[in-house]
């Protein structure tokens, strides 16, 4: 079974994304994991965007990336340009990956255009998880 982490910076939206499609997309074949250089609670946008795609994230919980630092990780993938300048040293012979995902916490407007942000973000992460999962397992 290989390990992947997921990092962000704040372990709220992109990775808890990431974490549920990798989690849903590897079908048993990895153990998912996902994990900020910071916490700040999963976000409830996240979680009802998710659900709105059939993937539960409700149970999810925000990690530091302090918390795993005995796991041996196969896949580190950071989700956020923030995570990967700021990660303190985390030794790892993990392949790694980047993609810089949008933040929805961020968006700003009415509550629809903050919803079609949260589910933009949710379709990217989307494919590029579906694809990780094709490429690497």
């Amino acid at each position: 079974m290989k390990n992947i982490l997921v990092l962000c910076t704040g372990n709220s939206c992109r990775s808890q994304m990431a974490e549920g499609y990798l989690y849903f997309f590897a079908k048993g074949k990895a153990n998912v994991y996902s994990a900020g250089i910071e916490t700040h609670g999963v976000n409830p946008k996240a979680i009802e965007t998710m659900m709105e795609d059939g993937i539960d994230i409700t149970n999810h919980t925000s990690n530091n990336i302090l918390e795993y630092k005995d796991i041996e990780f196969d896949y580190i993938i950071t989700v956020c340009d923030h995570a990967k300048e700021r990660c303190p040293y985390f030794p790892s012979k993990a392949l790694k990956f980047h993609y810089n995902f949008p933040d929805p916490a961020k968006a700003i407007g009415a509550p629809e255009e903050i919803k079609q942000s949260f589910a933009s973000t949710r379709g990217l992460i989307k494919r590029y998880c579906e694809e990780f999962i094709k490429n690497h397992f």
